[in-house]
């Protein structure tokens, strides 16, 4: 059975007879079960099975919740999944290049793949592909919670069947699609029918472009592919090649043009100086080549030396409709040499990670408007001129922002905000989300004493089965994070645990730290502010940059890195993302630790002590 497929648009669909969902790039996949055989085939009808023993292992551990269901067919999506709206392409081609069945069997433990489905073909043996997408959605909603399948995509679930669901809103789901790097979204008319091997109109694609400005350098004879490059230095570097985009003059004048000012010409190529200034569009860079590339349109008013690796790279990522960069040149820090383009792009980058902790969080900023070179001063009220999608919320007499989302995230990085203080409490409820420790050390030359606290309270945090989570606050000290469940204990509650914490400290090492209050009386020793964890208060957030003149980080750790190497400066904006893709995120699992933490029985024996 060959699925049916999508057509390809650059225009957004118009009306209200369609549904969005997130376009995922892996392996189209169907599944068709039965009570004695199980397949799952690709698009051209080849067995994917023993490509993805852990999709059928999955399967067949679960069979009981299945068995009320088939036979079945559904049709869906294989993908190694970044986050709830990207695949990762890279991954996934790897594995489905593999042939030994002990490499597939280990990374298949180590890197599971998830099977999304979003179509319905078969259940309980009756075929339903005539009847409409939208009763054939609800079927599957049904049979997934029937299931107690996962409803939506979610890469730390065990579960590797997860439901792919369809949007009302355009924008809502292509906000997101923009926010994690996602390949796109696929519109669906309401009332298709599943049409077997069809590439169909009430089906359309459309795609998370990126755009670059390059230049023409060769001529392919063979294919009529045209190749393309940027300067690095005085170097061309070599991006990739495309036929698709031109129209037959176009294509025909582009030809004519290479082959009246060419350079060199073999059997194979025909090659040009830079001179011939172009946009394309395309999804991601792949092993260092642009992935499908499509002439956008021909850039006259540009200079060859204008095309350059550095414009590429700040382009990796698209910015939400909307929001524009203004002085992108503008320098912000000398030593890394960090512009305001350079900024942008490691807030669009870092946003994922970042914007969970600042959701629903009345939000204070720290503004640099002439970068770390001049003054700065604290912004919690929001400015009048701020656009209308910037969320508020009146407290305390002032009009917070509430950073929900990317635009306003962006918004307030344009305005060269480059702090932002959170609560301990979100703007539901007056009772903390989390506890946190600041070890705060005299000066950085002091850093060894919040080394020494941290370790101290991971030893405590063991001792009572607590899950704690570990951050640089990006200026001199660290900062301890215990995740908890909503609206459940007060400050009241917790000041009695970060009260046992500090005098533990102070008892363990008297000449190291202590609870005074006045500064003059601390002497060389860690304060250890247990009063700090209080209503009002508030902390810098997990990634974000510091007003530093090395452009530090608030980062978060893994456990194992406290130790005495750590520096507060080994973690600077142009190193987190790539650290990040490098290492993974150590606060990936900190909100599911919430549901996780055995706060209770701690604070029952302190209450009883």
């Amino acid at each position: 059975m060959k699925p049916m497929l999508p057509s390809l648009t650059f225009e957004v669909p118009k009306g209200e007879d369609w549904l969005y969902e997130v376009k995922y790039d892996g392996f189209r996949a169907i599944l068709h079960w039965n009570k004695n055989e199980m397949k799952l085939e690709s698009r051209n009808g080849k067995s994917l099975s023993e490509l993805f023993p852990e999709i059928i292992s999955y399967l067949e551990t679960n069979k009981s919740k299945f068995a009320p269901f088939l036979p079945l067919t559904l049709d869906g999506e294989l993908v190694l999944l970044e986050n709830a709206y990207k695949a990762n392409f890279g991954s996934i081609q790897v594995r489905g290049r593999m042939r030994s069945k002990d490499r597939i069997a280990e990374k298949a433990t180590a890197s599971p793949c998830r099977f999304l489905i979003f179509d319905v073909i078969e259940l309980r043996g009756k075929t339903i592909i005539n009847k409409q997408y939208e009763w054939r959605k609800a079927q599957l909603t049904s049979f997934f919670n029937r299931c107690s399948l996962p409803l939506q995509p979610n890469e730390d679930s065990s579960e590797l069947i997860q439901f792919l669901p369809s949007y009302k809103s355009f924008n809502d789901v292509w906000e997101k699609v923009v926010l994690y790097d996602g390949e796109g979204i696929v519109a669906k008319q309401v009332n298709n029918k599943w049409e077997e091997g069809k590439r169909t109109t009430s089906w359309l694609k459309y795609k998370n472009w990126k755009y670059v400005t390059c230049f023409i350098t060769a001529y392919e004879k063979s294919n009529s592919y045209f190749y393309t490059g940027v300067f690095q230095n005085e170097e061309i570097i070599s991006i990739g090649h495309f036929i698709f985009g031109l129209k037959p003059e176009e294509k025909n004048a582009l030809f004519k043009i290479i082959k009246d000012n060419k350079t060199e010409e073999d059997s194979r190529f025909i090659k040009v100086d830079p001179a011939i200034c172009i946009e394309v569009k395309y999804l991601e860079l792949y092993e260092g080549q642009m992935r499908e590339p499509h002439f956008h349109q021909f850039r006259f008013d540009l200079k060859p030396e204008a095309c350059t690796m550095n414009q590429f790279i700040h382009g990796q990522r698209n910015l939400p409709p909307g929001i524009e960069i203004t002085h992108p040149n503008k320098p912000l820090w000398e030593s890394p040499a960090i512009q305001k383009i350079d900024f942008i792009h490691y807030l669009s980058e870092i946003s994922p990670y970042i914007l969970p902790f600042l959701k629903d969080r009345l939000l204070t900023v720290i503004r640099y408007p002439h970068g770390v070179f001049g003054e700065s001063f604290y912004q919690k009220s929001c400015p009048d001129y701020a656009p209308d999608f910037v969320e508020t919320i009146m407290a305390e007499g002032i009009e917070y922002i509430v950073c929900n989302q990317l635009k306003t995230f962006l918004w307030l990085g344009n305005q060269l905000a480059f702090e932002y203080h959170i609560p301990f409490q979100t703007i539901n409820n007056h009772k903390p989300s989390e506890i946190v420790f600041d070890l705060d050390p005299p000066s950085r030359d002091d850093f060894g004493l919040a080394v020494k606290a941290a370790g101290y309270i991971k030893e405590i945090l063991d001792q009572l089965n607590l899950i704690g989570f570990v951050k640089t606050s990006g200026n001199k000290g660290l900062q301890i994070y215990l995740p908890l469940p909503e609206n459940t204990y007060s400050y009241e509650e917790t000041r009695l645990f970060t009260t046992f914490i500090a005098n533990y400290l102070v008892s363990k090492d008297p000449d190291s730290f202590t609870i005074e209050r006045m500064k003059k009386k601390r002497g060389d020793r860690l304060y250890i502010d247990y009063i700090q964890h209080a209503e009002g208060k508030t902390i810098i957030a997990p990634y974000s940059p510091r007003g530093t003149k090395e452009a530090t980080v608030a980062t978060p750790l893994y456990w194992e890195e406290v130790n005495e190497q750590l520096s507060i400066v080994d973690f600077q904006i142009p190193d987190i993302i790539q650290r990040i893709n490098r290492i993974g995120d150590p606060f990936q699992r900190f909100f599911e630790a919430k549901a996780n933490q055995k706060f209770g029985p701690v604070l029952d024996f302190l209450k009883n002590k």
